[in-house]
């Protein structure tokens, strides 16, 4: 036979399952430590080579981690110079790949690190003869998301 106490102990459990169902939707899953297997990350073809998304979602001490790695066609590039205000950095896996930075055209190869700073005109191509790939990092500290999506 229920009681009154079991009604409302299951009525606190409903409510605080309900409760804790409502934070969880309003804040996405952070982020744990992970391994990302080059073999299990899927090449999306686009009109400039290909793109493999690694992930993008919080962590304990970003508002917003987004990895992925970009393969160019020779000669491309995937997208115009342009500025904003998160930071990323920029690891060249292969090929030969033309750099802004700073104002100046840089050409770098494998095993290179490009770092574009927050709000610097930055771009990026393909200057060899065949593909060239790169991992893209790109952080939003706390309260940075908030500027780049006002944007």
């Amino acid at each position: 036979m229920l009681t009154r106490r079991d009604v409302l102990v299951a009525l606190a459990t409903a409510g605080a399952t309900l409760a804790g169902m409502v934070v969880l939707a309003a804040h996405p899953a952070v982020q744990t430590s992970t391994v990302f297997d080059w073999n299990t990350l899927t090449a999306q073809p686009n009109k400039t080579g290909a793109v493999r998304n690694v992930c993008q979602t919080p962590t304990a001490t970003l508002d917003e981690l987004e990895i992925h790695i970009t393969t160019l066609n020779p000669g491309e590039t995937p997208h115009p110079p342009h500025k904003h205000p998160d930071e990323e950095l920029l690891i060249v896996k292969e090929g030969t790949v033309e750099s802004l930075v700073n104002g100046k055209l840089q050409r770098v190869g494998a095993g290179s690190v490009i770092f574009q700073a927050s709000n610097q005109l930055h771009s990026i191509r393909n200057v060899g003869d065949g593909p060239a790939t790169y991992h893209v990092i790109r952080w939003n500290s706390p309260g940075m998301l908030k500027q780049t999506n006002a944007k």
